[in-house]
């Protein structure tokens, strides 16, 4: 199993000195029983005081709060983590939910609540049939159902790299013919709340040491997927972009009802509007042992 360094750094730099305002940071990776965190080490410059938390969906937040003034800002992380998620997971999902349409105990759907709600308006049915199009019969296999949509939104679109802030809505989306891992995320989550099904965004990072995977830059980068619930198997990986089951070269961050609530790194600053020079990102994700 892989031991990954994974090292996110993100830089501000402003034409003069700006006052600076606290900054959300979203950059622990988060610990499962397929991830196991060895170390983390953050590095802000300024120096802030940080901090931690954990926000409603159990994600680890530093809060950093700074003194004085500065014209560049860098904050940087370096973790290590212990991959063991296998390649080719196999699921035991309850017999009730084999099949779909099936209904969540009601504990579950309490639970589940607004993760099972459709977010975006689609007033004309458009996204609803677009998913109804995958649904062959009644009743059909719930897994075979959802890796068809999982493989179709690439089949369908073109992938763009994620080049600015924001993320497009399903119906954007699905207008344009095209997206970034982001969009396509948030199109599976809104495609299986349009089922039903409990579905919810995750943030992390790819591994990619063959350079093969749609989606990386150099051996890794951010990148956004989808994890979808079915009872027995719990919350179960799907990644669109590259049409993939499971979670055997991710590492996740940060899961949210909302992509917008897994940014890695938010924050203000008080200055004139045009203060701000540039904004960097660099990430690399590499392996240090194989067994």
């Amino acid at each position: 199993m892989p031991t990954l360094t994974i090292t996110h750094k993100t830089t501000y730099a402003y034409r003069h000195p700006v006052i600076l305002g606290p900054h959300r940071l979203m950059l622990r990776p988060r610990e499962s029983r397929d991830l196991r965190l060895i170390s983390l080490e953050l590095d802000v410059s300024p120096q802030a005081e940080l901090a931690w938390s954990q926000d409603v969906a159990g994600n680890a937040i530093a809060l950093a709060n700074f003194e004085g003034s500065a014209d560049r800002l860098s904050i940087e992380s370096r973790a290590q983590v212990e991959l063991t998620a296998p390649m080719w997971p196999i699921y035991p999902i309850a017999a009730k939910a084999i099949s779909y349409p099936f209904l969540y105990s009601d504990e579950d759907w309490t639970d589940l609540g607004a993760l099972t709600r459709p977010h975006y308006e689609d007033n004309e049915r458009r996204l609803s049939q677009w998913v109804e199009g995958f649904v062959f019969q009644r009743p059909t296999d719930t897994l075979s159902l959802l890796k068809d949509i999982n493989a179709g939104i690439s089949a369908h679109l073109a992938y763009e790299s994620l080049e600015s802030e924001g993320t497009q809505s399903p119906l954007q989306t699905l207008s344009y013919g095209k997206g970034s891992c982001r969009d396509w995320a948030v199109l599976l989550a809104e495609s299986a709340r349009h089922l039903g099904l409990g579905a919810r965004l995750v943030s992390g990072y790819l591994f990619d040491p063959d350079y093969s995977l749609v989606g990386s830059t150099d051996s890794g980068s951010t990148h956004a997927w989808v994890e979808i619930y079915l009872p027995g198997a719990g919350w179960i990986t799907f990644d669109p972009t590259n049409r993939s089951v499971g979670s055997g070269n991710l590492v996740p961050v940060a899961v949210a009802r909302d992509i917008r609530h897994a940014v890695p790194v938010t924050g203000s600053f008080a200055g004139p509007s045009d203060a701000l020079i540039v904004m960097s990102v660099e990430v690399g994700v590499s392996s240090l042992t194989m067994s």
